[in-house]
């Protein structure tokens, strides 16, 4: 399976999750997750499993095999998210890290795709008589890699003396526009807000053209960053406005129920502008991930079966996946996004209209997400429903 298949199919596993946690946890806030960071860990404990478990674990991430993810997640920590601030591109850090009770050891074949494949950093420590020592310790670790953004992955008292292995991941990102928005021309306008009630709030303009694509009952705006100067990849932020002004939760379904529709309805070349703003946000979010993964069928993981394959003990047979604590943050503002997330587990043809100019003013909720589209990989998935509530 090449790249882009295997970054086609967990997309369609982000929306999926995306549209779980936005009806069940944000109908009514802002949201923004990292699917990359909960399916790189997945595929970490997919590598850790056999039987059924595995089994599992592969056909929600729509994969064939351990071999097959765990070679989509070394181009993804080697090539696709490697750092891009050196050449003038966006700064990117794709960490990866394990920490494991000090009175086990690894088994040979995943300690080496710990640190061949994933490149994470592993440590051993004492669960049983110093968890909060490990607590701050995996704390720190989120801290230095999303350059302070998340703060606390692992709550007070989410470490114990039961647990035995922290599975993290930690994604980072900073890039500033290719074309950058004048502080002067940003304006106050009114947002739509899902209760029928409006605000006043800080819009972005330009009159330069745009990227821009109005299909049946939405419009699409592809704003690129600034890439590097022998960087091949392209990352962009991607607005995906519904014409209705209470049109997401309807969009949303609609992203998630087509294989391929982001791929689909992307602009792919510039048009005239009328009214284009869009606003300045701020979001910061945190969840607890695996309630929504056993409502979507994955169920096995965190039931004490088929973890038998990351420690070389017999107490593999009793470990299971207790909780997978994510958090998000993403900043857009005149300069660019800075954006930052982590996840630790305790173990069809379109139909393009056509137009001679467009508007664009994202005045009421919207879809968002940042994506490098030589790969097609999505890092962040968000919503926004208030630009005043951070």
């Amino acid at each position: 399976m090449d790249l882009r298949e295997s970054i086609s199919n967990q997309t369609h596993v982000s929306l999926s999750l995306a549209k779980h946690i936005i009806s069940t946890k944000t109908q009514d806030c802002n949201f923004v997750f990292s699917p990359l960071s909960i399916q790189v860990l997945l595929a970490l404990i997919a590598s850790g499993s056999k039987g059924p478990t595995q089994d599992q674990l592969l056909s929600f991430l729509k994969s064939t095999s351990t071999h097959d993810l765990n070679s989509l997640s070394s181009q993804l920590v080697n090539g696709v998210f490697a750092d891009g601030g050196p050449s003038g591109g966006p700064r990117i850090s794709f960490a990866n890290a394990v920490w494991v009770d000090q009175s086990l050891h690894f088994k040979p074949s995943f300690k080496e795709i710990v640190d061949d494949v994933y490149k994470a950093a592993s440590d051993r420590v004492d669960f049983q008589n110093k968890p909060d020592e490990v607590t701050n310790e995996v704390n720190a670790w989120v801290r230095k890699e999303t350059n302070g953004l998340i703060r606390e992955i692992l709550p007070s008292g989410s470490v114990d003396g039961t647990t035995r292995l922290i599975l993290a991941n930690a994604l980072y990102f900073k890039g500033a526009w290719l074309k950058k928005f004048d502080e002067s021309n940003t304006r106050e306008h009114e947002f739509h807000l899902v209760n029928g009630s409006s605000i006043q709030v800080p819009f972005m303009t330009r009159k330069k053209k745009q990227y821009i694509s109005a299909f049946d009952g939405f419009k699409v705006l592809r704003l690129p960053y600034k890439q590097g100067g022998d960087d091949k990849r392209r990352f962009s932020m991607y607005f995906f406005l519904p014409d209705a002004k209470d049109g997401l939760p309807a969009f949303v379904d609609k992203v998630s129920s087509e294989p391929g529709f982001l791929e689909n309805h992307l602009p792919r070349s510039k048009v005239r502008v009328g009214v284009f703003r869009i606003p300045k946000f701020k979001i910061s979010f945190g969840f607890e991930a695996s309630q929504s993964l056993k409502q979507l069928g994955l169920v096995l993981p965190f039931s004490g079966e088929g973890l038998t394959e990351m420690v070389d003990s017999p107490v593999s047979r009793n470990l299971c996946v207790s909780s997978i604590f994510h958090k998000s943050f993403i900043e857009v503002n005149e300069e660019g996004t800075e954006a930052a997330a982590a996840t630790a587990a305790k173990v069809v043809l379109m139909s393009y209209k056509h137009y001679d100019r467009l508007d664009f003013v994202a005045d009421h909720p919207f879809l968002f997400l940042i994506r490098e589209d030589m790969s097609g990989a999505v890092q962040f998935i968000g919503t926004l429903l208030n630009p005043l509530d951070s």
